[in-house]
């Protein structure tokens, strides 16, 4: 163990050996946060004796639970398989897949995606006779989303309506949706954690075997938890209180998603006793990158204040590029990616192109084809999302639980049996009629009036899934999937419905993925079975998506945090593109300030090379739009940058150039000063035609007094006290300054 320390930084080592109490890790991107929690399970099972059993961490991603897992094991050599290592949501449906039954639901319920969410809504505001054009479905659905984070129930929710007419509308359709949800014995993902704090509220044995099940708690990414996370969390720790969360209120960019940036700013109101600790030692990029980042942040009021070091070498200024417009932005990254690749020896896999919405990736494609770039976009549909799976995953949803209304009926006629949708209505009313889930009504069919022909039809079809039912006993699950797609036709089916060939052979080939991934399950699960499956497919992220090819990645930049890339782009970077108009424009300052977090965590994604882009024309909505360098950018010191001409001559415009403040308590570094021939540096001090102690005016500050001028190289930096801006720093050349 002293070995493993020896490979920690002090504030490291403080965080791995503070093992009792509520703590608080402040973070800083880069700062090496997986690592002191790996060490910290290490350090308590090692020198503390504390039973592996004992411990739980959680993070967000699929994906990052998996490498927590792969490094809890190869750090810790006994026991490392009794700590818990999950999701929130994951965590939550191992406990209600045990406990479910004690507040009213069957204990194989099924987990609604988002389209299955979509529908539900639709189905639930048609039965109501809610206008679309009032109150749109996913508007419907995002507001119950947002309760739902807030532990707010559908009686709360009509309550607190008064005469808001459609925040009463919404509390109708929020009531109904979760009555069919219950009867569909289905739960969507808000459920999970909001039923788990349902089932350890109403049963306090319950909550007492967690509590002592989990003794030693933590939590990754704290930033990004949610009001309902949060209150889960609070519950299972209230009795030991050895709660350790990490987090970076920095990168708290997610409030659009319910994250609650409060949970880790007021955590030491809510957590007595509580110790902070900051990670602030960077091991991802270069110094200039790192001042860059601090440079921008720090305008930020509503934080905790810390400043990113590091180590490595001080690096290259970043580049500031400025275009014409859109189109040449993207042909001019794309050039620059590809004289990287060729003079810096980087990899495409290297380069990252981040954007603040998916709307700009466009060009970049199109520039990236012309130019032979490989390219990937992330965040494009889900391989879950795809209308092949989907079907298959219906099919084994239905043979897991029939009482899942959406998947049955999405698979009635798929593959085509005849049966239409005045068929599909009368089951529906019956099933209404006597409160009853569409399955059942389909095991009564004889008794629905004017069914007719359709019947046999209808018993033609449960008699099909009670067969896959019985299979799925002794069956694999690869066979089980193969046995559906033979039985059903289901080739065939595509074969009539793609008008393309190259259509269906990739539909086959997805649907034999699907297999391939069935089997890999199987492979690595203890016991095996469909409602696990279901339940870890349910719960996969796109970001575990990613594939190791080499290509340059087109990403926004929400979909950025937790990566890391030697050579990124920053593009757009213009106000009302980034930061956002609805950002700059909203009456709440917090929003602006979430956007200034978004652009300090893609500053951070950089390694070695960072470039930030803005075009002075842009197309937007069919409208050509002229935008101002973006105020994030003037938030960088000059000496940190090196621009092109014209970007140069957009700053110039209204900005000056203070000097940078130092922000490396370890080591001093170079300034750099980014002119060309455009921008000549006078011949002296006394031809700029003032000196200390003249009065001078500048254009944007007014009247003020020379303090200071200094010959910073390439040009003179001086200081002057306004009269009412106060002391400023600029550069001669900018500046501009009139003696008077």
């Amino acid at each position: 163990m002293d070995n493993l320390l020896e490979k920690l930084n002090e504030q490291q080592r403080k965080a791995v050996m503070h093992t009792e109490g509520p703590l608080l890790l402040l973070a800083g991107a880069g700062s090496g946060k997986t690592r002191v929690l790996i060490h910290r399970m290490a350090y308590l099972i090692e020198e503390c004796g504390v039973n592996p059993y004992n411990i739980l961490a959680i993070t967000f991603t699929n994906k990052a639970a998996g490498e927590m897992r792969e490094r809890v094991d190869s750090i810790i050599e006994v026991g490392s398989e009794s700590i818990w290592v999950s999701t929130f949501h994951s965590l939550c449906v191992r406990i209600l897949r045990r406990y479910i039954d004690r507040i009213g639901y069957e204990n194989n319920f099924t987990i609604y995606d988002s389209d299955d969410q979509k529908q539900v809504v639709k189905e639930v505001m048609k039965r109501l006779d809610i206008d679309t054009k009032f109150i749109k479905e996913r508007r419907a659905l995002s507001a119950i989303s947002r309760a739902k984070d807030e532990l707010i129930t559908p009686e709360e929710y009509c309550a607190s309506a008064g005469n808001d007419r459609e925040r009463a509308v919404i509390g109708r359709i929020y009531r109904e949706y979760q009555s069919q949800l219950k009867k569909c014995n289905a739960l969507d993902f808000d459920d999970l954690i909001v039923k788990t704090i349902e089932l350890f509220k109403t049963n306090a044995d319950v909550l007492n075997a967690y509590q002592e099940r989990f003794k030693y708690i933590m939590v990754d990414e704290y930033q990004d938890t949610n009001t309902a996370q949060f209150g889960l969390i609070s519950l299972l720790a209230s009795k030991y209180q050895n709660l350790c969360v990490v987090g970076d209120d920095d990168q708290s960019i997610y409030k659009f998603r319910g994250a609650n940036i409060n949970n880790i700013l007021q955590f030491e109101q809510v957590f007595e006793d509580t110790t902070v600790i900051k990670l602030e030692q960077n091991y991802r990029s270069t110094q200039n990158i790192l001042d860059v980042a601090n440079a921008v942040i720090k305008n930020n009021t509503y934080r905790k204040e810390k400043a990113l070091w590091t180590e490595n070498k001080e690096g290259e200024p970043i580049s500031l590029r400025s275009f014409d417009n859109g189109f040449d932005e993207a042909n001019g990254i794309a050039r620059d990616i590809k004289s990287k690749v060729s003079v810096k020896n980087i990899k495409y896999s290297d380069c990252a192109v981040l954007y603040r919405t998916n709307a700009q990736s466009r060009t970049f494609e199109e520039s990236f084809i012309r130019e032979n770039i490989p390219y990937r976009i992330f965040g494009g549909i889900n391989f879950y999302q795809r209308r092949e799976i989907k079907d298959i995953l219906a099919y084994l949803k239905t043979i897991d639980n029939a009482h899942d209304d959406l998947a049955v009926r999405r698979i009635l006629n798929v593959p085509k049996r005849g049966i239409g949708a005045a068929t599909v209505s009368r089951i529906m009313e019956y099933a209404v009629e006597n409160d009853i889930t569409f399955y059942n009504a389909m095991l009564h069919v004889k008794d629905i009036p004017s069914i007719g022909k359709a019947a046999a039809k209808i018993e033609a079809f449960t008699y099909m899934i009670s067969s896959f039912r019985s299979k799925s006993t002794v069956m694999s699950l690869k066979d089980l999937v193969i046995d559906i797609i033979n039985e059903t036709k289901y080739i065939d089916y595509l074969k009539e419905i793609d008008e393309d060939e190259d259509d269906t052979n990739e539909r086959e080939q997805n649907l034999d993925e699907f297999i391939s991934k069935a089997v890999t399950y199987e492979d690595g699960a203890e016991n095996p079975n469909l409602s696990e499956f279901l339940e870890e497919v349910a719960l996969i992220a796109d970001i575990d998506s990613m594939d190791g090819s080499d290509a340059v990645t087109l990403m926004t930049l929400h979909s950025a945090k937790g990566l890391e890339f030697e050579n990124v782009y920053l593009v757009g970077m213009e106000d009302g593109l980034f930061p956002s108009y609805m950002s700059i424009t909203s009456d709440d300052s917090t929003d602006l300030e979430e956007e200034r977090r978004l652009c300090y965590v893609g500053i951070t994604r950089a390694k070695k090379y960072l470039t930030l882009s803005h075009a002075r024309m842009r197309m937007m909505r069919g409208e050509t739009t002229y935008n101002k360098v973006s105020r994030f950018v003037k938030e960088i010191p000059v000496e940190l940058m090196f621009s092109d001409s014209g970007a140069r001559k957009s700053l110039a415009r209204d900005f000056e150039m203070p000097s940078p403040k130092r922000e490396n308590p370890v080591k001093k570094r170079t300034s750099y000063v980014m002119y060309d021939t455009v921008f000549d540096k006078p011949a002296s001090a006394g031809s700029l035609g003032y000196a200390v102690g003249d009065t001078v005016k500048h254009v944007k500050f007014g009247v003020g007094t020379v303090t200071d001028i200094v010959n910073g190289g390439r040009d003179y930096e001086v200081t002057v006290d306004f009269e009412t801006a106060g002391v400023k720093k600029m550069f001669a050349t900018f500046a501009k300054l009139v003696k008077m």
